[in-house]
């Protein structure tokens, strides 16, 4: 019996390599001899540098930064020296979960901590970056990280400006004289499931910035600075990049990464499960059990479990899914490979009662899930 755990994280319980831990040791109550196979995985979002390292053997590298309020923080980013890629996390630098959230502001946020890990990276040697830019605090268009990398942006009176999406509504002039020259030689990988343009209704302004403290009129403030910066970009670069699928993810990093870096957009499990080596680890195997903190429709749109699913029925493997709770239209996914999911909870129990307690959850549900199929093979 050979069984694949590819999970993505619980948020706010247990990381990847945590959750399979849990699968694995109920798993193991049941069939102690079966080969079980962890796989950490992510998808683009908080914890897919993790997940990267621990599957890849790679290792992680840790310095300060400056974070989304300018404050300094401790960040890593990985590195995977065989093939001299190194994979950063914006939400490692610029992460939502760095403000505390009555200091969410989406106005000043700045992306500079993430430029500064990607200098890490060029300065390492590094020839491939896959960004990972799911959760971040914001909205700044990635100006932040390009100035960490040598870009000038400037006022009317040629003073540079200062930080956050807002600021760019004054942009008179873009000076890149300085810009890392080395930014040329890399191959960028963005990871990402998000296709939302940089501006406009479905801009990242629009869809996201109300989660990270932007209020209605700053919306729409912060949605004319993104486009001035992008008219300035396009004159700049002699293209316009602002309503390409992707532009808006991560409040406009996924534009400064297309038209300053090149940047090649993918999904980010399938970034993940390329590096992790998962379609390797599937072929032979008997099931292959993933899972995810919420499942439920939104999961189509590329989250961990459909995307290890596309991997698993390539080799006709049955998947089972094991998440803290099931959501709206997950069932849905019965017909994008996967075979059976389950909700971790006991019983009636609070969302902190339900975080605590995921690995022991888990544990069980990944036994009681050995015990159901063992009846069914032996029918």
């Amino acid at each position: 019996m050979k069984i694949v755990i590819a999970p993505d994280s619980f948020k706010d319980s247990l990381d990847a390599a945590g959750v399979a831990r849990a699968i694995a040791g109920g798993l193991a109550e049941v069939w102690p001899q079966a080969q079980l196979l962890e796989c950490p995985m992510a998808d683009g979002g908080e914890g897919t540098m993790e997940a990267i390292v621990a599957a890849s053997h790679g290792e992680q590298r840790r310095q300060r930064v400056r974070g989304p309020l300018g404050t300094s923080v401790e960040a890593s980013w990985g590195w995977l020296a065989d093939s001299r890629t190194a994979v950063i996390e914006m939400a490692q630098a610029s992460g939502i979960q760095l403000v505390p959230s009555g200091q969410r502001d989406a106005c000043r946020t700045s992306t500079w901590g993430t430029g500064e890990l990607i200098a890490s990276a060029l300065a390492a040697g590094a020839q491939r970056i896959v960004l990972a830019i799911g959760g971040s605090a914001t909205n700044d268009g990635g100006s932040g990280m390009l100035r960490a990398l040598g870009l000038r942006l400037l006022d009317a009176a040629g003073e540079p400006l200062a930080e956050g999406g807002l600021a760019l509504a004054q942009l008179a002039r873009i000076d890149a004289s300085e810009l890392d020259p080395r930014l040329a030689e890399v191959q960028v990988e963005v990871a990402a499931d998000v296709d939302n343009p940089l501006c406009g209704p479905n801009g990242a302004s629009a869809i996201f910035g109300p989660q990270k403290g932007a209020n209605p009129e700053q919306v729409q403030q912060l949605d004319r600075a993104l486009g001035h910066f992008a008219d300035h970009c396009a004159q700049w670069l002699g293209r316009d990049v602002r309503d390409e699928p992707g532009s808006g993810a991560a409040g406009g990093m996924g534009f400064a990464a297309k038209a300053f870096m090149g940047a090649r957009f993918r999904p980010g499990v399938e970034v993940v499960a390329e590096l992790a080596g998962l379609d390797t680890l599937v072929q032979g195997a008997d099931l292959v059990v993933t899972g995810e903190g919420r499942f439920d429709g939104q999961t189509l749109r590329g989250k961990t479990p459909f995307g290890v699913a596309r991997v698993a029925k390539g080799h006709g493997v049955p998947v089972v899914v094991l998440a803290g709770t099931l959501g709206a239209g997950y069932e849905q996914l019965y017909a994008h490979g996967i075979d059976a999911a389950f909700a971790i909870a006991s019983g009636p129990m609070t969302l902190e009662q339900a975080c605590a307690d995921a690995g022991p959850l888990l544990k069980a549900r990944a036994a009681d899930v050995a015990r159901v199929w063992r009846v069914a093979r032996s029918g």
